[in-house]
């Protein structure tokens, strides 16, 4: 397959950010499964040629099969202000939207400013790559399948986790690894972050993030059914009518670590305002089940992304991640901006990084639409309460 044309150095300095998330070293796979979630489809022969001619120059070799930046390589990148001053942002309330690829905004950020992460990332990488979105965009598949209408209503696509390859699902613990170290120390102590992803892939992810030194705290439960599973066997829907190849999907996992605290979760609380979950009322702790329904069409017409969670069920979550109702909510994938928006209607500081830039700019008309949105209460976890 013909690789793209690309710009001068493009390749350098994809190989310079990956190997700054590797102070230690990384193996040229590594760095390789880095540089193309970075840049698109690079040749593995080139990426490897580039690191042995400018060995010693630029790069190090510190044990057999690793590759590290040279001592005079900067390794969290350029000050933090040159890059915030030359990035196009969006503010909105007490919600700013930055255009930005989130490792290199991480890189930039001063330690110990962010008080909690809620986010529904990419799931497997692929989905959300050039190439996909604008098949996606174009309604002609690719890994998104376009589901037919039903009753007369319009389905939104849904991405063909199935189809990740073992390299996919490789390039998806080494992208959350390396997303959850550079997270890390900007995060303050005991600083929650919850991450959505799905049954099928919610395991790689949450390797990822233990490796990376972030405490797991268990899973939320989101319960709402989607149209995931359920089918027939491809091709042999008469002989095997009463086969489902995979349970129709009637809960989402969100993943919940944190930063581990320093000290007595009290001691955290006076210092920091983290540490725990903010209770939806007195007397009642914040439930890890919560009921959910799939998001309303008047919603998706506010904000039209293929990933967008309602905002009764972020609002939910956002309140609770802050446990005095204090400091800023990061959204690093922020997409249509409905984590902000539901900061911005319980009356939170918020910050939302997005790297495409159709989303970006969905993401600047959706906040003020989704965060007016009103009769969206949150329901607090409790079985008996039904979603709407």
């Amino acid at each position: 397959m013909e690789q793209p044309r690309r710009p001068p150095g493009q390749v350098r300095d994809a190989i310079v950010a990956v190997l700054s998330t590797y102070p230690d070293g990384a193996s040229p796979s590594q760095i390789e499964q880095g540089v193309r979630q970075r840049i698109g489809p690079v040749a593995g022969s080139s990426i490897r040629s580039y690191l042995r001619l400018n060995t010693p120059t630029l790069f190090e070799r510190p044990a057999r099969g690793l590759y590290r930046l040279g001592s005079g390589e900067t390794r969290w990148g350029p000050p933090s202000s040159e890059l915030r001053d030359a990035l196009p942002a969006f503010d909105y309330g007490s919600a700013s939207i930055v255009h930005a690829d989130c490792l290199d905004w991480l890189r930039t950020r001063e330690p110990n400013t962010i008080h909690a992460v809620v986010t529904d990332p990419p799931y497997g990488l692929v989905e959300y790559s050039t190439l996909e979105q604008e098949k996606l965009r174009a309604k002609r598949g690719g890994v998104w399948r376009i589901p037919p209408s039903f009753d007369g209503a319009k389905r939104s696509p849904l991405p063909r986790f199935t189809t990740l390859s073992d390299g996919d699902k490789e390039a998806l613990e080494a992208f959350f690894e390396t997303w959850a170290r550079l997270l890390l120390p900007v995060l303050v102590p005991g600083a929650n972050v919850v991450v959505a992803t799905n049954p099928l892939l919610s395991y790689l992810v949450s390797g990822a993030l233990a490796r990376s030194g972030l405490e797991r705290r268990g899973e939320l439960v989101r319960l709402v059914t989607t149209m995931r599973g359920g089918d027939r066997p491809k091709g042999a829907h008469v002989e095997f009518e009463d086969v489902s190849v995979m349970p129709r999907s009637m809960w989402e996992p969100w993943l919940l670590f944190r930063k581990t605290p320093e000290g007595r979760i009290q001691d955290n609380l006076r210092n920091w305002g983290t540490g725990g979950f903010r209770r939806p009322e007195s007397g009642r702790p914040f439930g890890d089940v919560i009921r959910s329904a799939p998001t309303r069409a008047a919603e998706r017409k506010l904000a039209p992304h293929p990933s967008l969670k309602p905002q009764r069920f972020l609002r939910a979550v956002v309140q609770a991640a802050l446990p005095l109702g204090k400091g800023v909510i990061l959204d690093p994938f922020c997409g249509a901006a409905s984590t902000l928006a539901a900061a911005e209607a319980v009356g939170y500081r918020s910050l939302g990084i997005e790297k495409d830039a159709h989303y970006f700019r969905l993401a600047r008309k959706s906040l003020p639409r989704l965060a007016a949105l009103e009769g969206q209460k949150p329901l607090f976890g409790a079985l008996d309460q039904p979603g709407r």
